[in-house]
């Protein structure tokens, strides 16, 4: 075997490992932003399984793929990330309105 088989077959394995181990939390949750997070880090693999896909196969073609991926991880990210803010900031009011953003530590302290 050569050294780049060996590398390429090591990190295949580890990124295969993660996507695994990946698998099972999101399967398993047992929350809502468990899951979320667990989808997050498997696009995460399969960008970086791409990734390294084209490095060793010297493949330019695969590019493309990858941005997509990464865009579509990084957009679900900050989608999830909003809609659960959004969810906190409901649940802090008790009474489900919509506050808004939360005012500044500054401004709060100044009332009685």
């Amino acid at each position: 075997m050569t050294p780049v088989t060996v590398v390429a077959l090591a990190c295949h394995a580890l990124l295969g490992g993660g996507a695994l181990l990946a698998l099972v939390r999101l399967a398993r949750g047992p929350s809502l932003l468990d899951r979320v997070v667990a989808t997050d880090t498997l696009l995460v693999i399969i960008s970086a399984s791409l990734a390294v896909h084209a490095a060793l196969t010297r493949d330019a073609t695969v590019v493309p793929v990858l941005v997509v991926v990464s865009l579509l991880a990084f957009v679900g990210s900050v989608s999830i990330a909003r809609y659960i803010g959004g969810m906190l900031l409901q649940s802090a009011t008790g009474d489900g309105r919509d506050v808004g953003l939360p005012e500044p530590a500054e401004e709060r302290e100044g009332r009685p």
